[in-house]
């Protein structure tokens, strides 16, 4: 099915189904800005926007209801713009199609943009509705979450008025979320020259794809496969065993992504054809039962194809493969504060050939303590140090520490089991939200996460559950009507 119309509830989906055919990338906004503002005017709403671009659209409260303090929604208007190499589409024009698959809601071969698509579509159904009671409620959408948090970052004092905040930005209904890991990004870069390409070689090309990928910092812990890591592998072997040479090595696209598909071109002795096609065959197998569950649906190959005339030189062949080897990937700490949750990780996410005879590998690095991604941000500087790459971090993003007394969050935990008569799982996320950047410039803002169940968030395998999209309407509702 390709209609949302028959889903529950309706003005969710209908404004969701609505939100899909607006392009909004990261850093590129102004179509969905738009349509706020217009919202906004059509239904007599209160709203301004800032420099940064982000949007607040105010809803007076109900009759009866005046006194009650005011509550802001939060939810960010950008989404990760990932697609499958073989789907044709261009984030900047075209919709997204979502279908329904089942007791889900996915894409045609494209991220889906749940995240935070839904949150978006469940503040606009808020400030239509006529029949929920309510306080002061204050809708608040922030620009360029995915790729920087710049949006939560220019927010100023005083845009809001509120003193409680419910981030619609979760992934797991059943779960409330009282604290977040802090961020950086760390970019290595490393400059190589071009050779003239010797007589006596073959061009192949090797490719790795149908990794699951997913968010890095949700996914991190899910012993997912890295197709940087997996491509890499093998070269570090060709390395061992034969003289071969580097065209180029491209693999994984956004820095919050786990990188599900790489290629990279080679030239091997013709002589040594054969001999290099039955290693690629058995290494496959062995990657193959590595990740027989992981990975079910991986792909690997091994093909012939064009050349185009020229190589990298050998010590940055040398020095490329060896620093993504050393380079880490996946979890580093488990929380001993928290059983369970990941403390601190590192994501190897892209490695891209960029002008100026450059390649550029883009790595993140998250944690709930401070020092501790500063740590793991200076142990993947020191790799590429080592091989004389330039490296940058970025000025990151700071954690959200939990308040387990927080009178929002006791207050959702009685709404959850008064409507569904189960407790609620409390806890925090290894995934970098907003709340952080909001609760450093105000303290003293109480504040709690939930939203209903996706998975495969930063990848075209994304989707979003629709019954627990009803329990999340229906949780909301009933927070608002007793805050």
């Amino acid at each position: 099915m390709t209609s949302l119309d028959s889903l529950s509830p309706k003005s969710v989906w209908r404004f969701f189904d609505a939100i899909c055919k607006i392009p909004r990338p990261s850093k590129h906004e102004e179509e969905i800005i738009a349509f706020l503002m217009d919202f906004a005017a059509s239904h007599n709403l209160s709203a301004k926007r800032d420099e940064a671009g982000n949007v607040l659209i105010t809803k007076s409260a109900t009759p009866g209801f005046e006194a009650r303090r005011p509550l802001v929604l939060q939810s960010h208007l950008d989404m990760v713009c990932e697609k499958n190499s073989d789907t044709i589409h261009n984030f900047f024009t075209d919709p997204i199609r979502p279908i329904i698959a089942g007791d889900w809601v996915t894409a045609q071969g494209t991220t889906l943009g749940a995240d935070c698509g839904i949150g978006i579509a469940t503040q606009l159904a808020v400030l239509e509705s006529d029949d929920l009671r309510h306080g002061t409620i204050e809708c608040l959408f922030t620009v360029d979450e995915e790729t920087g948090l710049t949006g939560a970052k220019a927010l100023q004092p005083g845009f809001f008025s509120s003193k409680a905040l419910i981030n619609l930005d979760s992934e797991d209904e059943g779960e409330l979320f009282i604290g977040c890991a802090g961020g950086i990004d760390t970019v290595a870069t490393l400059s190589y020259q071009l050779q003239k390409e010797p007589e006596g070689y073959f061009p192949l090309r090797i490719a790795v794809s149908g990794f699951q990928g997913g968010h890095s910092g949700d996914d991190i812990d899910k012993n997912r496969g890295n197709a940087i890591k997996v491509l890499n592998r093998f070269l570090a072997h060709l390395t061992q065993n034969y003289s071969f040479l580097l065209q180029h090595f491209e693999g994984g696209n956004l820095r919050n992504a786990i990188a599900r598909e790489a290629f990279a071109i080679v030239l091997i002795p013709k002589s040594k054809k054969e001999s290099v096609t039955i290693d690629f065959n058995l290494f496959r197998s062995q990657i193959e039962i590595e990740m027989l569950l992981n990975e079910p649906f991986m792909q690997l190959n091994l093909e012939s194809t064009e050349s185009a005339g020229f190589v990298l030189d050998q010590v940055t062949q040398t020095n490329l493969i060896r620093s993504l080897y050393a380079c880490p990937h996946g979890v580093l700490a488990m929380s001993t504060r928290m059983p369970g949750l990941v403390e601190t990780s590192t994501n190897l996410a892209s490695v891209k050939f960029i002008p100026g005879n450059k390649i550029e590998i883009t790595t993140s690095q998250r944690s709930d303590l401070g020092s501790a991604i500063l740590d793991a941000s200076a142990m993947v500087h020191s790799v590429f140090h080592m091989i004389g790459a330039e490296t940058t971090s970025g000025e990151g993003y700071p954690g959200w520490t939990p308040n387990p007394s927080s009178e929002l969050l006791e207050l959702t935990k009685k709404a959850y089991i008064s409507l569904f008569n189960q407790t609620p799982i409390v806890r925090s996320i290894h995934a970098g939200l907003e709340c952080g950047l909001f609760l450093e410039k105000l303290p003293e803002l109480d504040m709690i996460s939930f939203g209903p169940t996706m998975r495969g968030v930063h990848s075209p395998d994304e989707k979003i559950n629709i019954e627990t999209v009803d329990k999340f309407w229906k949780l909301l509702v009933k927070v608002l009507e007793n805050y």
